[in-house]
């Protein structure tokens, strides 16, 4: 059965939620060269994070850090492991999540309509191209943080929990929502969640790239027979990475932080047949235009050049979404949602 794709939805406010991203580079930066320092310590990668194959030399070098094709899936690995002292120092210690909290309920309820709810509406939607309506979807979202999506996919008539490791985005979601719906887990909880749920979906909105484990939390889904559909977002080898390269004096959002490894076209369908699973629905809206309009915003104001940067702007800005749509379009943009259905 072929997959079926959308390609590319329009930016609209989001640079107004990503604020810091311009405002505050320097210190964004800061904290991503931080959390580099402490992935330098880690052991080297010998294996693809995805396939196992043994892994060769860096293709290329970004803010001090290797990062390697593998030969056989094509997945960017890190030349350093992410592992369970690199996710304690980075998630745990540093709570490093908390620059995405919401302040308020007001902007909690905003972020979640602007950002979670059309994913969850692209969720409800597949399932109804699958024969499922929204009221039988039983959904447990793993790393699920503020709980933006579970509140988004409840808001349609679904029914959904989610788990996250940061005791501080539990209690804060949990205070913004009319339930408890989310529980604190360890690093390490998600593998027995995901093998005792009775949830016939299992969704992980920007948390797949984040597990140390991620190999034993694949095999959970595996042998986990109530899972009949998986919904994910990661981030992907891209033209973003390739703007990172470019401009190493801006903060590196992509390809970097707590990113060990980016997703391929292929290391996505070899990760869906590791589960049993296939890729049936793809939609392909990246954030490479927006990194670039970024880098190349601080680069101008750094050199003062303020206002040649507003010039820039008010010519820029209009073309964005469109040549975004040109990115997705090619496979090669920053970022892949997909479901997957058991075979």
């Amino acid at each position: 059965m072929s997959v079926k794709k959308k390609y590319s939805k329009p930016f609209g406010d989001l640079n107004s939620l990503k604020t810091s991203f311009f405002d505050d580079n320097d210190g964004m930066l800061k904290m991503a060269d931080g959390m580099a320092d402490v992935l330098l310590m880690q052991p080297r990668r010998s294996v693809c994070k995805i396939c196992g194959a043994s892994l060769g030399r860096p293709l290329y070098t970004s803010h001090r850090i290797g990062y390697i094709t593998c030969s056989r899936c094509g997945h960017l690995n890190s030349e350093c492991e992410d592992t369970d002292e690199f996710a304690s120092r980075v998630y745990v210690e540093d709570d490093y999540s908390k620059n995405y909290s919401a302040a308020d309920k007001e902007n909690y309820i905003r972020r979640r309509d602007m950002i979670y709810i059309p994913k969850a509406e692209y969720l409800r939607d597949c399932l109804k191209h699958e024969g499922m309506d929204a009221s039988d979807a039983d959904i447990l979202d793993i790393g699920a943080g503020c709980g933006y999506f579970v509140s988004a996919v409840r808001e349609l008539g679904m029914t959904a929990s989610g788990i996250d490791v940061s005791e501080s985005e539990v209690r804060f979601g949990n205070a913004m929502t009319p339930e408890p719906w989310l529980t604190h887990v360890g690093l390490t909880d998600s593998i027995d969640y995901i093998s005792n749920t009775s949830a016939n979906i299992l969704t992980a909105i920007g948390v797949l790239e984040h597990l140390v484990h991620l190999d034993e939390n694949i095999e959970a889904i595996r042998y986990n027979s109530n899972i009949r559909y998986v919904f994910a977002s990661v981030p992907m080898f891209s033209f973003s990475s390739c703007f990172e390269v470019a401009f190493p004096n801006g903060y590196n959002r992509h390809t970097g932080g707590t990113h060990t490894h980016l997703f391929t076209n292929e290391s996505v369908e070899e990760m869906a047949e590791h589960m049993g699973f296939e890729v049936a629905y793809e939609w392909r809206f990246g954030s490479d235009i927006n990194d670039l309009y970024r880098f190349l915003m601080v680069s101008m104001q750094k050199n003062d050049n303020e206002e040649f940067s507003r010039y820039f702007s008010d010519r820029f800005v209009p073309l964005m979404d469109e040549l975004q749509q040109v990115l997705d379009r090619s496979e090669f943009s920053s970022e892949l949602h997909f479901i997957l259905r058991r075979k």
